[in-house]
């Protein structure tokens, strides 16, 4: 009984440290491309890689807590599942912000610099999936990880159709709708972690 104990313990440990070093990895790429998604954002006016760029940032600090509560048991993967949901909904108010602002502007963004970075965005963010995929049935805490990363390349995908539209018709009008499809998206995502968090925590409440 003991070596069978001994066994899983050491199976669980080799677990933690691959969601350890697959979190930082992910962390790491994140933060670097928030600093040049948002800074071509800014240069290219573009509500896409402003919206995408914010969230890389909430990412960022979804994976750090993600970190933060590893192995530290279901209550607090809850909490960061809170976190999580939390931050997309707040990511996805300020996108829609954006938008509005964007169509009260009239300024038309760059396609060039949204298509390159939006594919370098892209290129980065399958990678962070790819390596969050094996995990994505882990527990809670790694399940709403990886759908923060889901979330990204769907984003990424949004941001090149937006170049698209914006060469083909110069025109605001392709990268404000996708900045609102994204908002669209970082909402249901918001909504389902969120309540997943909730039921886990009402579990552990009356369990």
């Amino acid at each position: 009984m003991k070596d069978c104990c001994d066994a899983a313990a050491s199976e669980l440990t080799t677990l933690r440290e691959r969601q350890r070093h697959v979190l930082q990895v992910v962390l790491a790429i994140n933060t670097s491309m928030f600093l040049v998604e948002f800074g071509a954002g800014l240069v290219a006016h573009s509500t896409a890689l402003l919206a995408d760029s914010l969230d890389m940032l909430g990412d960022a600090f979804v994976y750090a807590f993600s970190l933060y509560v590893l192995g530290r048991g279901s209550r607090w993967q809850a909490r960061a599942a809170l976190l999580k949901g939390s931050v997309m909904a707040a990511f996805g108010i300020g996108v829609v912000a954006e938008v509005i602002l964007k169509a009260l502007r009239g300024v038309v963004p760059t396609a060039e610099l949204i298509g390159g970075i939006g594919l370098l965005a892209l290129a980065a963010n399958l990678a962070c999936l790819g390596l969050l995929l094996r995990h994505r049935h882990d527990d809670l805490n790694l399940r709403s990880t990886w759908l923060c990363s889901r979330n990204d390349v769907i984003a990424n995908v949004g941001v090149l159709i937006a170049a698209t539209g914006v060469a083909l018709t110069g025109s605001a009008w392709p990268d404000i709708l996708i900045g609102a499809v994204i908002a669209g998206v970082f909402a249901a995502s918001a909504a389902g972690v969120l309540r997943d968090a909730r039921r886990q925590l009402r579990a552990i409440a009356t369990g």
